[in-house]
Protein backbone atom coordinates (compact mmCIF):
# COMPACT_ATOMS: atom_id res chain seq x y z
CA UNK A 1 0.00 0.00 0.00
CA UNK A 2 1.05 3.56 -0.96
CA UNK A 3 -1.15 6.66 -0.65
CA UNK A 4 -0.06 10.46 -0.45
CA UNK A 5 -2.93 12.98 1.45
CA UNK A 6 -3.04 15.86 3.21
CA UNK A 7 -2.96 15.84 7.36
CA UNK A 8 -6.16 18.02 7.22
CA UNK A 9 -7.98 15.40 5.73
CA UNK A 10 -6.69 12.38 6.82
CA UNK A 11 -7.00 13.94 10.21
CA UNK A 12 -10.77 15.21 10.25
CA UNK A 13 -11.62 11.80 8.72
CA UNK A 14 -9.58 9.82 11.43
CA UNK A 15 -11.77 12.09 14.35
CA UNK A 16 -15.19 10.78 12.62
CA UNK A 17 -14.47 7.37 12.56
CA UNK A 18 -12.36 6.94 16.27
CA UNK A 19 -15.77 8.11 17.55
CA UNK A 20 -17.10 4.83 16.73
CA UNK A 21 -14.30 2.95 17.94
CA UNK A 22 -15.02 1.28 21.41
CA UNK A 23 -12.78 2.26 24.18
CA UNK A 24 -12.76 -1.50 25.28
CA UNK A 25 -13.30 -3.35 22.42
CA UNK A 26 -14.45 -7.52 23.07
CA UNK A 27 -11.68 -8.06 20.13
CA UNK A 28 -8.42 -6.52 19.65
CA UNK A 29 -8.86 -5.86 16.15
CA UNK A 30 -12.30 -3.40 17.46
CA UNK A 31 -9.68 -1.15 18.81
CA UNK A 32 -8.37 -0.37 14.95
CA UNK A 33 -9.52 1.67 11.95
CA UNK A 34 -10.03 -0.50 8.93
CA UNK A 35 -8.14 2.03 6.26
CA UNK A 36 -8.41 0.65 2.96
CA UNK A 37 -6.79 2.83 -0.28
CA UNK A 38 -8.36 1.87 -3.95
CA UNK A 39 -6.29 2.32 -6.60
CA UNK A 40 -9.01 2.37 -9.59
CA UNK A 41 -11.05 5.16 -7.98
CA UNK A 42 -8.15 7.06 -6.01
CA UNK A 43 -10.13 6.96 -2.42
CA UNK A 44 -9.25 6.14 0.51
CA UNK A 45 -12.14 4.88 3.31
CA UNK A 46 -12.08 4.79 7.00
CA UNK A 47 -14.29 2.26 9.14
CA UNK A 48 -15.03 2.62 12.86
CA UNK A 49 -17.30 0.01 13.96
CA UNK A 50 -18.20 -1.06 17.79
CA UNK A 51 -20.57 -3.93 16.45
CA UNK A 52 -23.77 -1.17 17.29
CA UNK A 53 -22.30 1.87 16.12
CA UNK A 54 -20.22 2.01 12.83
CA UNK A 55 -18.79 4.77 11.14
CA UNK A 56 -17.58 4.64 7.41
CA UNK A 57 -15.96 8.02 5.61
CA UNK A 58 -13.90 8.13 2.09
CA UNK A 59 -11.90 11.48 0.82
CA UNK A 60 -10.16 11.56 -2.44
CA UNK A 61 -6.29 10.45 -2.39
CA UNK A 62 -3.31 9.73 -4.78
CA UNK A 63 -3.11 5.96 -4.53
CA UNK A 64 0.09 4.75 -5.92
CA UNK A 65 -0.94 1.56 -4.38
CA UNK A 66 -4.14 -0.08 -3.53
CA UNK A 67 -4.33 -1.99 -0.04
CA UNK A 68 -6.27 -2.91 3.01
CA UNK A 69 -5.55 -2.90 6.48
CA UNK A 70 -6.06 -1.82 10.19
CA UNK A 71 -4.36 0.27 12.45
CA UNK A 72 -4.35 1.72 16.13
CA UNK A 73 -6.90 4.31 15.97
CA UNK A 74 -6.12 6.05 19.01
CA UNK A 75 -2.86 5.83 18.15
CA UNK A 76 -2.79 7.06 14.52
CA UNK A 77 -4.62 9.92 15.65
CA UNK A 78 -2.65 10.83 18.09
CA UNK A 79 0.02 10.78 15.57
CA UNK A 80 -2.09 12.33 12.88
CA UNK A 81 -3.07 15.17 14.85
CA UNK A 82 0.24 16.31 15.92
CA UNK A 83 1.70 16.25 12.63
CA UNK A 84 2.43 20.12 10.67
CA UNK A 85 -0.01 20.90 7.88
CA UNK A 86 1.13 19.71 4.03
CA UNK A 87 1.14 16.14 2.36
CA UNK A 88 1.56 12.77 4.68
CA UNK A 89 2.40 9.75 2.70
CA UNK A 90 1.38 6.34 3.90
CA UNK A 91 3.48 3.15 2.96
CA UNK A 92 3.21 -0.11 3.67
CA UNK A 93 5.31 -3.26 2.29
CA UNK A 94 2.74 -6.06 0.85
CA UNK A 95 1.55 -8.74 3.21
CA UNK A 96 2.83 -6.80 6.00
CA UNK A 97 0.77 -4.62 9.06
CA UNK A 98 3.71 -2.31 9.14
CA UNK A 99 3.07 1.08 7.79
CA UNK A 100 5.79 4.31 7.89
CA UNK A 101 3.96 7.76 7.92
CA UNK A 102 6.29 10.52 6.16
CA UNK A 103 5.74 14.05 6.05
CA UNK A 104 7.91 16.96 6.29
CA UNK A 105 9.34 16.88 9.78
CA UNK A 106 9.61 13.40 9.98
CA UNK A 107 8.44 9.66 9.48
CA UNK A 108 6.86 7.81 12.35
CA UNK A 109 5.81 4.13 11.80
CA UNK A 110 2.63 2.27 12.98
CA UNK A 111 2.51 -1.72 13.39
CA UNK A 112 -1.64 -2.57 12.87
CA UNK A 113 -3.19 -5.98 11.82
CA UNK A 114 -4.82 -7.62 8.81
CA UNK A 115 -7.99 -6.71 7.66
CA UNK A 116 -9.30 -10.21 7.76
CA UNK A 117 -10.55 -10.27 11.01
CA UNK A 118 -12.62 -6.74 11.04
CA UNK A 119 -16.26 -7.43 11.09
CA UNK A 120 -18.34 -5.95 7.95
CA UNK A 121 -20.64 -3.16 8.24
CA UNK A 122 -24.46 -4.28 7.96
CA UNK A 123 -26.10 -3.81 5.05
CA UNK A 124 -29.85 -4.09 4.35
CA UNK A 125 -30.97 -5.41 0.73
CA UNK A 126 -34.53 -4.97 1.21
CA UNK A 127 -36.25 -2.75 3.53
CA UNK A 128 -37.61 0.67 3.93
CA UNK A 129 -36.41 4.35 3.08
CA UNK A 130 -36.71 7.95 3.73
CA UNK A 131 -35.01 10.65 1.55
CA UNK A 132 -35.05 13.31 3.59
CA UNK A 133 -33.30 17.07 3.44
CA UNK A 134 -30.28 17.78 5.27
CA UNK A 135 -31.87 20.97 7.02
CA UNK A 136 -35.18 18.53 7.95
CA UNK A 137 -32.74 16.06 9.07
CA UNK A 138 -30.73 18.46 11.22
CA UNK A 139 -34.03 20.39 12.68
CA UNK A 140 -35.07 17.34 13.83
CA UNK A 141 -31.96 16.26 15.71
CA UNK A 142 -31.75 19.44 17.05
CA UNK A 143 -34.76 19.43 18.26
CA UNK A 144 -34.97 16.09 20.14
CA UNK A 145 -31.54 14.57 21.50
CA UNK A 146 -30.90 16.65 23.85
CA UNK A 147 -34.70 15.77 26.21
CA UNK A 148 -33.00 11.44 26.09
CA UNK A 149 -32.08 10.03 28.79
CA UNK A 150 -28.44 9.44 29.87
CA UNK A 151 -30.05 6.65 32.57
CA UNK A 152 -28.85 3.10 30.94
CA UNK A 153 -31.59 1.01 32.99
CA UNK A 154 -34.42 2.50 30.94
CA UNK A 155 -32.86 1.81 27.45
CA UNK A 156 -35.39 2.51 24.88
CA UNK A 157 -35.76 6.13 26.41
CA UNK A 158 -32.06 6.72 25.96
CA UNK A 159 -32.91 7.22 21.97
CA UNK A 160 -35.09 9.39 19.77
CA UNK A 161 -38.03 7.96 18.30
CA UNK A 162 -38.72 8.44 14.75
CA UNK A 163 -42.00 7.56 13.03
CA UNK A 164 -42.23 7.93 9.26
CA UNK A 165 -44.99 8.26 7.07
CA UNK A 166 -46.40 9.55 3.83
CA UNK A 167 -46.43 13.06 5.33
CA UNK A 168 -43.40 13.41 7.10
CA UNK A 169 -41.32 12.71 9.77
CA UNK A 170 -41.63 12.81 13.58
CA UNK A 171 -39.37 12.88 15.92
CA UNK A 172 -39.66 12.61 19.91
CA UNK A 173 -37.27 12.27 22.92
CA UNK A 174 -38.44 12.38 26.27
CA UNK A 175 -36.25 11.34 30.28
CA UNK A 176 -39.28 11.11 31.70
CA UNK A 177 -39.46 14.57 33.11
CA UNK A 178 -39.59 16.54 29.76
CA UNK A 179 -40.69 15.91 26.67
CA UNK A 180 -39.28 16.79 22.95
CA UNK A 181 -41.54 16.28 19.69
CA UNK A 182 -40.29 18.16 15.97
CA UNK A 183 -42.20 17.66 13.02
CA UNK A 184 -40.60 17.49 9.36
CA UNK A 185 -42.34 17.76 6.24
CA UNK A 186 -41.43 17.47 2.30
CA UNK A 187 -39.99 13.78 2.56
CA UNK A 188 -39.91 11.07 0.08
CA UNK A 189 -40.44 7.48 1.61
CA UNK A 190 -40.43 4.17 -0.41
CA UNK A 191 -40.60 0.71 0.74
CA UNK A 192 -38.25 -1.74 -1.04
CA UNK A 193 -41.03 -4.47 -0.88
CA UNK A 194 -43.76 -2.48 -2.75
CA UNK A 195 -45.22 0.48 -4.05
CA UNK A 196 -46.34 1.81 -1.16
CA UNK A 197 -45.22 4.75 0.54
CA UNK A 198 -43.14 3.36 3.73
CA UNK A 199 -44.52 3.90 7.12
CA UNK A 200 -42.74 2.98 10.55
CA UNK A 201 -41.41 3.99 13.21
CA UNK A 202 -38.33 3.31 15.40
CA UNK A 203 -36.02 4.11 18.02
CA UNK A 204 -32.16 5.35 17.44
CA UNK A 205 -30.09 5.25 20.51
CA UNK A 206 -28.80 8.87 20.75
CA UNK A 207 -25.12 8.46 20.62
CA UNK A 208 -25.41 7.19 17.10
CA UNK A 209 -27.33 10.00 16.10
CA UNK A 210 -25.14 12.65 18.13
CA UNK A 211 -22.46 11.16 15.62
CA UNK A 212 -24.87 11.53 12.63
CA UNK A 213 -25.35 15.12 13.50
CA UNK A 214 -21.73 15.96 13.97
CA UNK A 215 -20.70 13.99 10.65
CA UNK A 216 -23.56 16.18 8.73
CA UNK A 217 -22.33 19.31 9.96
CA UNK A 218 -18.94 18.53 9.21
CA UNK A 219 -19.43 17.34 5.45
CA UNK A 220 -22.80 18.73 4.89
CA UNK A 221 -24.92 17.38 1.26
CA UNK A 222 -27.36 19.28 -0.85
CA UNK A 223 -28.40 16.03 -1.68
CA UNK A 224 -31.44 14.14 0.32
CA UNK A 225 -29.60 11.85 2.70
CA UNK A 226 -31.09 8.06 2.15
CA UNK A 227 -31.89 6.69 5.58
CA UNK A 228 -32.73 3.07 5.14
CA UNK A 229 -34.38 1.13 8.40
CA UNK A 230 -35.14 -2.79 9.22
CA UNK A 231 -36.50 -4.26 11.91
CA UNK A 232 -32.96 -4.30 13.86
CA UNK A 233 -30.67 -1.58 12.13
CA UNK A 234 -30.45 1.84 10.92
CA UNK A 235 -28.30 2.96 7.88
CA UNK A 236 -27.98 6.31 6.67
CA UNK A 237 -26.00 7.22 3.62
CA UNK A 238 -25.22 10.35 1.68
CA UNK A 239 -21.86 11.54 -0.64
CA UNK A 240 -18.94 9.43 0.58
CA UNK A 241 -20.39 9.04 4.56
CA UNK A 242 -21.83 6.07 6.35
CA UNK A 243 -23.45 5.42 9.51
CA UNK A 244 -25.09 2.63 10.62
CA UNK A 245 -26.24 1.86 13.67
CA UNK A 246 -28.48 -0.28 16.04
CA UNK A 247 -32.14 0.32 16.44
CA UNK A 248 -33.24 0.12 20.11
CA UNK A 249 -35.67 -2.47 21.71
CA UNK A 250 -38.92 -2.51 23.47
CA UNK A 251 -42.12 0.15 23.37
CA UNK A 252 -41.55 3.25 23.00
CA UNK A 253 -43.98 5.35 25.43
CA UNK A 254 -47.61 6.64 24.09
CA UNK A 255 -46.05 10.40 23.97
CA UNK A 256 -49.01 11.91 22.31
CA UNK A 257 -50.79 11.16 25.27
CA UNK A 258 -49.22 13.48 27.39
CA UNK A 259 -49.73 16.75 25.75
CA UNK A 260 -52.60 18.29 27.08
CA UNK A 261 -55.30 19.52 24.52
CA UNK A 262 -56.36 22.66 26.01
CA UNK A 263 -54.26 25.62 28.28
CA UNK A 264 -55.99 28.19 30.55
CA UNK A 265 -52.84 30.45 30.80
CA UNK A 266 -50.81 31.34 28.05
CA UNK A 267 -47.48 33.43 28.06
CA UNK A 268 -45.50 35.45 25.39
CA UNK A 269 -41.95 36.22 25.67
CA UNK A 270 -38.79 37.33 23.85
CA UNK A 271 -36.77 34.09 23.58
CA UNK A 272 -33.43 36.11 23.82
CA UNK A 273 -34.87 37.84 27.02
CA UNK A 274 -35.84 35.24 29.06
CA UNK A 275 -32.91 32.85 28.28
CA UNK A 276 -30.03 35.38 29.50
CA UNK A 277 -32.66 36.02 32.56
CA UNK A 278 -32.73 32.50 32.90
CA UNK A 279 -28.93 32.11 32.76
CA UNK A 280 -28.31 34.96 35.46
CA UNK A 281 -30.56 33.52 38.39
CA UNK A 282 -29.31 29.72 37.23
CA UNK A 283 -26.06 30.98 39.19
CA UNK A 284 -27.93 30.97 42.50
CA UNK A 285 -30.20 28.04 41.64
CA UNK A 286 -27.58 25.41 40.91
CA UNK A 287 -26.00 26.45 44.42
CA UNK A 288 -29.38 24.61 45.68
CA UNK A 289 -31.65 22.71 43.54
CA UNK A 290 -31.63 23.73 40.28
CA UNK A 291 -35.44 24.89 40.67
CA UNK A 292 -36.76 28.44 39.50
CA UNK A 293 -40.33 30.35 40.18
CA UNK A 294 -42.06 31.67 37.37
CA UNK A 295 -44.71 34.35 38.75
CA UNK A 296 -47.27 35.59 35.89
CA UNK A 297 -48.69 38.58 36.38
CA UNK A 298 -52.00 39.11 33.94
CA UNK A 299 -51.82 42.70 35.64
CA UNK A 300 -48.76 44.12 35.45
CA UNK A 301 -48.00 41.94 31.98
CA UNK A 302 -44.86 40.81 33.38
CA UNK A 303 -43.25 37.31 34.59
CA UNK A 304 -40.86 37.41 38.02
CA UNK A 305 -38.13 34.96 37.95
CA UNK A 306 -37.02 34.02 41.20
CA UNK A 307 -34.78 31.50 43.48
CA UNK A 308 -34.27 31.09 47.08
CA UNK A 309 -31.22 29.51 47.97
CA UNK A 310 -31.40 28.81 51.69
CA UNK A 311 -28.40 29.77 53.41
CA UNK A 312 -26.93 30.80 50.07
CA UNK A 313 -28.65 33.71 48.97
CA UNK A 314 -31.60 35.13 46.62
CA UNK A 315 -32.35 36.03 43.11
CA UNK A 316 -35.29 38.39 41.15
CA UNK A 317 -35.43 38.78 37.50
CA UNK A 318 -38.75 40.55 35.60
CA UNK A 319 -38.93 39.78 32.10
CA UNK A 320 -41.61 41.71 30.19
CA UNK A 321 -44.45 39.16 29.02
CA UNK A 322 -47.88 38.92 27.18
CA UNK A 323 -50.00 36.73 29.56
CA UNK A 324 -53.84 35.59 28.86
CA UNK A 325 -55.90 33.78 31.69
CA UNK A 326 -55.19 34.03 35.29
CA UNK A 327 -52.01 34.60 37.49
CA UNK A 328 -49.92 31.58 38.24
CA UNK A 329 -47.23 30.84 40.44
CA UNK A 330 -45.24 27.60 39.04
CA UNK A 331 -41.84 25.93 39.30
CA UNK A 332 -39.31 24.49 37.02
CA UNK A 333 -36.14 22.54 36.95
CA UNK A 334 -34.15 25.57 35.36
CA UNK A 335 -31.86 23.38 32.98
CA UNK A 336 -34.58 21.38 31.64
CA UNK A 337 -36.00 24.94 30.59
CA UNK A 338 -32.60 26.29 29.41
CA UNK A 339 -31.80 23.46 26.84
CA UNK A 340 -35.51 23.63 25.51
CA UNK A 341 -35.32 27.24 24.99
CA UNK A 342 -31.94 26.98 23.15
CA UNK A 343 -33.22 24.66 21.10
CA UNK A 344 -35.12 27.15 19.14
CA UNK A 345 -34.45 29.53 16.80
CA UNK A 346 -37.31 32.14 16.41
CA UNK A 347 -37.38 35.75 18.36
CA UNK A 348 -40.56 34.75 20.69
CA UNK A 349 -41.54 31.99 22.37
CA UNK A 350 -45.05 30.86 23.88
CA UNK A 351 -45.69 28.54 27.00
CA UNK A 352 -49.05 27.53 27.64
CA UNK A 353 -49.75 26.11 31.20
CA UNK A 354 -53.15 25.08 33.13
CA UNK A 355 -52.05 24.53 36.82
CA UNK A 356 -48.63 25.06 38.43
CA UNK A 357 -48.88 20.95 38.81
CA UNK A 358 -49.93 20.13 35.50
CA UNK A 359 -47.40 19.65 32.11
CA UNK A 360 -46.40 23.15 30.29
CA UNK A 361 -45.62 23.41 26.81
CA UNK A 362 -43.42 25.21 24.90
CA UNK A 363 -43.41 26.02 21.60
CA UNK A 364 -41.63 28.26 19.27
CA UNK A 365 -43.32 31.09 17.06
CA UNK A 366 -42.28 30.31 13.63
CA UNK A 367 -41.96 27.65 11.29
CA UNK A 368 -39.88 24.85 13.19
CA UNK A 369 -43.14 22.32 14.07
CA UNK A 370 -41.74 21.74 17.96
CA UNK A 371 -43.41 20.53 20.93
CA UNK A 372 -41.28 20.91 23.92
CA UNK A 373 -43.55 19.86 27.53
CA UNK A 374 -41.77 20.42 30.77
CA UNK A 375 -43.10 18.87 33.80
CA UNK A 376 -43.21 21.74 37.07
CA UNK A 377 -41.65 20.84 40.42
CA UNK A 378 -43.74 20.95 43.54
CA UNK A 379 -42.08 23.33 45.73
CA UNK A 380 -44.06 24.52 49.47
CA UNK A 381 -44.94 28.01 49.63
Amino acid sequence: MKLICTQNELNTHLSLVSRAVPSRPSHPVLANVLLNADEDSQQVSLTGFDLSLGVQTSFKGQVEEGGILTLPAKLLSDIVSRLPDGEIILDGEADETLVTLTCASGRYQVRGMGAEEYPELPTIADGQVAYLPIEALLEGLRGSLFATSSDETKQVLTGVHIAVDADGMEFAATDGHRLAVVETENLETEDKGGTDKAKFDVTVPGKALRELERMIQMNASAEPIAVRFDQGQLIVQWDNQRLTSRLLEGQYPNYRQLIPKQFSRQLTVDRRVFISALERIAVLADQKNSIVKLNLSVADQETVLSVDAQDVGSGRETVPSQISGEDLEIAFNVKYLLEGLKSFDTAEVQMQCNTSTSPSILTPLGSLKMTYLVMPVQVRS
